[in-house]
């Protein structure tokens, strides 16, 4: 029995001595941090480690960073760092003081020292100033389910051998300098259910292949340079969330996913009318295709889908009149049909009076509110050119017949009055009663410019209006749209997720805070974030609301107009599902006013929300100097 119990103690001493502790990080995985860090030139989100000198695995997390194990390999490593990525003057590919790394800082090295954690998960280093083209070899984290590299100074090509990463759930590489062309690759993801690079210069069109990704629950391809036709999408049955705003796509609106949540359309070049299966799309809360060329009578049952809040149409070449008994869902709270054609009456569920929805209709031909209308020539004058404009092909062959045979003619008249000049001047020199040369040469074209360049000028003219198909008072600046868009940009909507924890391994949550300011970009990436976080955790509903409702830390009255201020209400609120009574609504309603406004409003009691919007309104015109 003695014998039997030494043997079992040195069997559990030999254990000790050469087992490491399941839960002792690697310390050739610490060295790779401390490379990192030195690759990253010390950023100050390592600060938080300075004065801890325990297992890296259970280091304090932060908003800045964090770290997560399984055993003793890291699983999990995010950093956010506070360098910007947006730059005043067009980014060249080289370090920028104070917004990038140096010059002595290589991707390329960089990316070779983060390739040894191979344990990793989620991987995410966010406006860091990391500059350079990405390299293949990041598809050496063959673990990655998450893959994050937003706001940093990425240029060049997106890694073809990322296709290898069969694991990657979600990446987002938003706010970079990716400058070739969208790749047709991604469908080698077979798992992929979030993809983000919006806030780049991608060219080219959208591959066909993406309506392959049968996962794909995500697609924000926003604020890029992408051109072409948009493939048919029908077939990405999990697809919630469309992003596709600010972007040159020229095609007609294609058949969509019933299952959208979201759609982002705006800033393009659609045209054709609004398909009559976008009001069969019974989960849309959100449609924005406003500054498009768009035609023909909106969908009546867009207004009544069971589940919109804010469906945004301005700014189109619509026409027609909206039903006198129209039906609007009961949730929609914004509505923006200005800036179009459209004649007739306003529906009353789209008054001034209907409670809880801000409704812009300006610029129109309605018989409503007629300051604020054109006249009903005016539409009728754009009806007629639109209703030419799609008479066919046609037409618009005959037009070029037409401009092609006015070019040829002109350009043989041209040919035979330079044959005749030119025997003219020969005669003239040999009777010796020659003009100056510049004298003669003004005399060609004088007679050559003023009716053959006139009618060159109106042949311009008319090709313009045939190759584009609608009148040339349509078109603005980019200036213009810059200043009429920017009063808020609609963020990525993330789904609502699954129930249930991740069955491969535990992260932590650590949900950074919101600092309350008013620029609504700051909100909706903050929101982006979080939402980022809970989809790839699976938080329940419950779990999210715990975890969100403490974090932000401060608030400022917005400095808007109160339309604007109202419009960015509904669009924000339209993104939680709060159960609250009416007067809740308007309390919190209420806090968003400018100083001013609430002193002036501040013994008025209102019972509705289009009560005060309309209260407000009145106080803010009374206030103007």
């Amino acid at each position: 029995m003695g014998h039997s119990f030494q043997l079992l103690m040195i069997c559990l001493s030999w254990v000790f001595i050469f087992v490491p502790g399941t839960h002792q990080l690697q310390s050739s995985q610490t060295q790779v941090l401390q490379q990192l860090k030195k690759h990253l030139e010390y950023p100050k989100a390592f600060e938080a480690w300075n004065y801890y000198n325990g297992d890296l695995c259970y280091a304090p997390s932060s908003p800045q960073i964090s770290i997560a194990c399984e055993g003793n390999s890291i699983t999990e490593l995010k950093i956010m760092g506070d360098m910007s990525s947006k730059v005043s003057i067009k980014y060249e590919g080289f370090p920028i003081p104070n917004q990038t790394l140096s010059a002595g800082f290589s991707i390329d090295s960089f990316v070779t020292t983060l390739s040894r954690l191979t344990t990793l998960k989620v991987l995410s280093l966010v406006s860091l100033g990391i500059w350079g083209p990405l390299p293949d070899k990041i598809h050496r984290l063959y673990s990655l389910e998450l893959l994050d590299m937003s706001s940093n100074f990425l240029y060049g090509s997106i890694p073809p051998k990322i296709s290898s990463m069969a694991k990657l759930r979600i990446l987002s590489l938003d706010g970079n300098f990716f400058n070739d062309t969208v790749p047709n690759w991604f469908d080698s993801l077979s798992n992929l259910t979030v993809l983000c690079a919006k806030n780049n210069q991608l060219k080219g069109p959208i591959p066909s292949s993406l309506s392959k990704i049968k996962t794909l629950t995500d697609l924000a391809l926003s604020h890029n340079k992408i051109t072409g036709k948009l493939p048919d999408l029908s077939g990405l049955t999990s697809l919630h969330v469309l992003d596709l705003r600010e972007n040159q796509i020229e095609s007609l609106l294609p058949i969509m996913p019933k299952g959208l949540i979201t759609v982002l359309l705006s800033k393009n070049s659609f045209t054709g009318e609004i398909p009559k299966q976008f009001g069969e799309m019974g989960l849309l809360q959100h449609l924005d295709i406003s500054f498009n060329f768009l035609q023909g009578a909106p969908p009546a049952a867009l207004f009544s889908l069971q589940n919109i809040s804010y469906l945004n149409l301005a700014s189109n070449m619509l026409t027609g009149s909206l039903p006198s008994r129209l039906n609007c869902s009961g949730v929609l709270g914004f509505v923006d049909i200005s800036n179009n054609r459209l004649s007739g009456g306003l529906p009353s569920c789209l008054s001034s009076t209907s409670a809880k929805r801000v409704v812009k209709f300006g610029a129109n031909c309605l018989s409503v509110d007629l300051p604020h209308q054109h006249q009903a020539s005016y539409c009728k004058e754009v009806h007629k050119n639109t209703i030419h404009s799609d008479s066919g092909g046609k037409n618009v062959g005959i037009l070029v017949a037409v401009i092609g045979g006015s070019v040829l003619l002109i350009g043989f008249l041209a040919l035979v009055f330079f044959i005749c000049c030119r025997r003219c001047c020969s005669r003239g020199t040999s009777q010796k009663h020659l003009l100056p040369r510049a004298a003669q040469d003004n005399s060609v074209t004088g007679g050559f410019s003023s009716e053959i360049l006139a009618n060159a000028r109106f042949i311009s003219e008319a090709a313009k209006l045939g190759t584009q198909g609608v009148p040339v008072y349509r078109l603005f600046s980019i200036e213009e749209l810059k200043e009429a868009t920017n009063n808020f940009h609609h963020s990525t909507f993330m789904g609502e997720g699954s129930i249930g924890k991740n069955q491969n391994f535990d992260v932590k949550i650590n949900v950074p805070n919101f600092d309350g300011k008013i620029d609504t970009d700051g909100v909706i990436d903050w929101l982006n974030i979080v939402e980022k976080m809970l989809t790839f955790k699976k938080c329940t509903r419950q779990r999210a609301v715990t975890l969100v409702e403490t974090k932000p830390t401060g608030s400022e009255p917005w400095s808007q107009s109160v339309d604007d201020y109202a419009s960015d209400f509904y669009m924000l609120s339209s993104r939680v599902v709060l159960f609250e009574l009416e007067a809740q609504l308007v309390s919190r309603f209420r806090l968003g006013f400018t100083k001013r406004i609430q002193d002036e409003m501040i013994l008025i009691s209102q019972q509705s929300l289009s009560e005060i919007v309309e209260m407000a309104r009145r106080v803010e015109a009374k206030l103007k100097p």
